[in-house]
């Protein structure tokens, strides 16, 4: 919490909460439901707008979580929960210690309490023993739980691993031909889920204003789709870190347009911005004055005592 307070402090409004099995925290001190008490801990400090993690583990995806995730209002709706697979024998064989089951059940009850949560995944294919069959029951948790988005890569052997010595390798171009078929399929639905949002508003935070490569602002919503934003003749330009409610006007597979106009909300991330830029010339940020040490640019924290 001390972390999370010193980035409010430094200006920060967004935070992740990172680990490789991030829903386990607390197993260490026995207390099955302190990754719920810290997702409400997190989202009530005062400052911080947006709270996410990743990643989190199916075998150890709990309620508790959910209704967290779904009571706390700057707990954004939108969960990465990897796949793998869609077939139980290649999870088996893979040691995860879930079934496609227990993953789709989670997905329902997400959707339940959090009836908009976007839902992205990952995905291996090719696996060693992988067949026909197991690649077919992926294709199908792909088409039922209809992710916003997926990370789909090709098993490729790693040695030292306990699969670069299992038998049945898949041949390469048949991991290749199935990789093919999956991505297709994905981002078909990927499309169909964004023009779902397309007349929907917004609330995107800026990350990126407009280069030579794209004339638009680009942030993220609140389900962390991407969303890049069309700025009107004459309209002020917000800050990196600032606010932007827009309705969104078209849909690609991989992001969002919104080019009907927008409302700016500052923030404290915007004006932490606004200092870092100074920082970075010598200049004074505005309402401040001249004087101090000269970084580069490099975002720092204070620790508080």
């Amino acid at each position: 919490m001390a972390e999370v307070e010193a980035l409010v402090a430094d200006g920060v409004v967004e935070v992740t909460l990172l680990g490789q099995n991030v829903n386990s925290y607390g197993a260490e001190f026995r207390d099955k439901g302190a990754f719920a008490k810290l997702l409400r801990a997190v989202g009530n400090v005062e400052g911080i707008e947006r709270v996410r993690f990743t990643s989190p583990h199916p075998a150890s995806f709990s309620d508790d979580v959910i209704d967290a995730m779904a009571e706390t209002p700057t707990v954004m709706p939108q969960l990465h929960m990897p796949l793998q697979s869609g077939s139980d024998t290649i999870l088996k064989s893979m040691r995860r210690s879930y079934r496609t089951s227990r993953f789709m059940r989670i997905l329902d009850s997400v959707r339940e309490k959090i009836p908009h949560a976007a839902i992205t995944t990952d995905i291996i294919v090719g696996f060693p023993g992988e067949t026909e069959e197991d690649f077919l029951g992926t294709m199908d948790i792909v088409r039922r739980a209809r992710f916003s988005q997926a990370f789909t890569f090709q098993y490729s052997i790693r040695p030292g691993t306990p699969a670069a010595t299992m038998d049945d390798q898949v041949p390469k171009h048949i991991v290749q031909e199935r990789f093919e078929r999956l991505t297709a399929l994905q981002d078909e639905i990927s499309w169909e889920e964004n023009r779902a949002q397309i007349g929907r508003e917004v609330e995107v935070l800026v990350t990126t204003r407009p280069h030579d490569d794209s004339p638009r602002l680009t942030g993220r919503s609140a389900d962390n789709r991407l969303v890049h934003v069309g700025i009107p003749e004459g309209a002020s330009m917000p800050r990196p870190g600032d606010f932007v409610t827009a309705t969104v006007t078209d849909a690609k597979p991989f992001f969002l347009l919104a080019d009907s106009g927008f409302g700016v909300r500052s923030s404290r991330a915007g004006d932490a911005y606004d200092r870092a830029q100074a920082d970075s010339c010598g200049a004074p940020a505005p309402g401040q004055t001249s004087g101090g040490s000269t970084n580069l640019g490099m975002p720092t924290i204070r620790m508080r005592s």
